[in-house]
């Protein structure tokens, strides 16, 4: 690698996520810009306060829904599956989607899927029967079905299965990913990340273990901070190789992990030596420069042992050559949602790929007075990013740490291809593609409202002229026309395709009416040949 360059250019092509108080990852980026505190205090899960438990947590809006016909789900299977697992599936077939690709391409394809997770509060609600009607609680709780399940729908032949490190597993299944991509293992990556809250008992061991805020507020890198608050993410990503990718958001220029070994303090006391000494090996492979990093995305969970430990490695390895005047950004997404553990390093990711999206770096919340135990921000060498900022499109550095001393870090950099953008006022047709008829007609109205973005309307336009199954409803807008009319239209697929017989001069050439009728009878058979092989591909057809 030179300059952060490979022969094998990786790009996060595809996201989608439900994350707390926020059902798309628009939402989410509307809440991060505005400051909005996404940690809440109500009874979506249990009375708060219960069990001596901190009142407030980071919730998803709505764990109930879920459409089993369309993953082909068996209702029984669907009624004992972890929730997890069906929001899953619904967030990885939209991350295919974002990335321009139609899920029904990949059928066969050398696509991996890797799922970082860790705790399945599911499972002793479904599996605690001794005498069960059938075996679907464990089909649907196991967490090596949250990667082949989704392997299994898709059709996808790559590497498939779960990775825990507890906190740090949403990214080490994205390292995992990466390096099985660079070595031909597969050409396509869907990497997940999975964290529910759904009994207050697991959160009593966190707050017995003493991480948990008092007051249930994740303060990253504040003197106030004395544990973080418990949240929930669901988030899924698809990557490839650039060559083969049809939209971008940022490239992967390299990643790494160690662990922490033995640790006098205990297990779940954080290294900040063998945190900075994989922060030193991961910037030497790539070439890159830590001088040449413009923002740090923290694990910052806001513990008091926990974020000094980090920082101070950060500010060794960063900050040699830099002064107030030119500080590393700095910040943690757990200030404002909370801390998902397992899937925290992919909220953290599309934080840092909405960043490089829209040009600003969305400022940390609950920071007012800097740790003191923090050399960086003492020295201003380091800066919490506390308003929305301008991202100048440099590196991004992205860490995440497990609480048994797993430690992950990634290198990132904006996608570097520029948007292809039309200002014309000639007419123009959008087409559009869904699984309901208001789904297209808000498609189509969110592309006519951003008309120049024109790659946009590239990557709906190849959906929407792909296979119908899934997606049987299209529809079109003609933008600067004479209507502003939007169609909408149900595409029903026949049973068969219609066959025409066309015989051209049977008999002209041939004197005799029993050659004419052996040749009619040989182009019947031929046609009848070509009828049953049209009859199998329609069996086979997803049209």
């Amino acid at each position: 690698m030179r300059g952060g360059q490979t022969d094998t250019q990786v790009v996060v092509s595809g996201m989608s996520g439900r994350l707390p108080d926020s059902d798309n990852l628009s939402e989410f980026w509307e809440h991060l810009i505005n400051k909005d505190n996404l940690v809440t205090s109500d009874d979506r899960r249990w009375e708060p306060g219960i069990f001596g438990l901190p009142p407030r947590n980071g919730k998803l809006n709505d764990l109930s829904k879920f459409d089993a016909s369309f993953f082909g789900v068996h209702p029984k299977q669907a009624n004992m599956m972890d929730p997890q697992l069906r929001m899953l599936m619904e967030v990885s077939y939209e991350a295919i989607m974002d990335s321009g690709i139609h899920p029904q391409e990949l059928r066969g394809s050398k696509t991996g899927v890797y799922i970082g997770c860790s705790m399945s509060e599911a499972v002793q609600a479904f599996c605690n029967d001794p005498e069960p009607k059938d075996g679907y609680g464990v089909t649907g709780t196991n967490r090596t079905m949250l990667a082949n399940r989704l392997s299994f729908y898709f059709d996808l032949h790559g590497p498939s299965y779960s990775v825990d490190t507890a906190c740090s597993s949403a990214l080490m299944a994205l390292h995992h990913a990466l390096q099985d991509i660079r070595s031909g293992e597969c050409d396509g990556a869907i990497i997940g990340a999975t964290s529910i809250l759904m009994k207050p008992q697991s959160s009593s061991q966190f707050n017995k273990l003493g991480v948990l805020a008092p007051d249930g507020q994740s303060k990253s890198f504040d003197i106030s901070g004395d544990g973080y608050c418990r949240s929930e993410a669901i988030v899924a990503v698809y990557i490839t190789k650039e060559s083969l990718s049809r939209r971008g958001y940022g490239y992967l220029i390299n990643s790494g992990t160690n662990t922490d070994g033995f640790k006098e303090q205990g297990i779940t006391y954080p290294s900040g030596k063998s945190q900075q000494s994989l922060l030193k090996r991961v910037y030497s492979q790539a070439d890159v420069s830590p001088d040449d990093v413009e923002y740090f995305e923290a694990h910052g969970t806001g513990t008091k042992v926990g974020d000094p430990e980090e920082t101070n490695g950060i500010h060794s390895v960063f900050c040699q050559n830099r002064s107030k005047d030119n500080p590393l950004l700095i910040g943690s997404v757990k200030s404002n949602m909370g801390h998902s553990e397992a899937s925290s390093g992919l909220a953290a990711l599309v934080k840092v790929l909405m960043t490089f999206n829209n040009s600003i770096i969305p400022p940390n919340i609950h920071f007012n007075t800097p740790n003191p135990d923090i050399k960086g921000l003492q020295d201003g060498t380091m800066k919490v990013v506390v308003e929305p900022t301008k991202f100048n499109g440099g590196y991004v550095g992205l860490s995440s740490f497990g609480f048994g001393g797993s430690n992950v870090h990634f290198v990132l950099k904006p996608f570097t291809s520029p948007k292809p953008m039309v200002t014309s006022s000639i007419p123009k047709l959008l087409v559009c593609a869904g699984r309901t008829e208001d789904g297209v007609v808000e498609n189509l109205t969110y592309l006519a409202d951003n008309i120049a973005d024109s790659g946009a309307h590239s990557l709906t336009n190849r959906v929407a002229n792909g296979p119908t199954q899934g997606l049987p409803y299209r529809g079109y807008k003609v933008v600067n026309g004479v209507s502003s009319a939007i169609e909408v239209k149900k595409l029903v697929a026949k049973e068969g395709r219609p066959i025409w017989y066309v015989f051209t001069g049977v008999g002209s050439q041939w004197p005799g009416m029993g050659k004419d009728l052996m040749v009619l009878e040989t182009f019947k058979k031929s046609i009848h040949r070509c009828h049953n092989i049209l009859e199998e591909i329609d069996k086979k057809s997803i049209c």
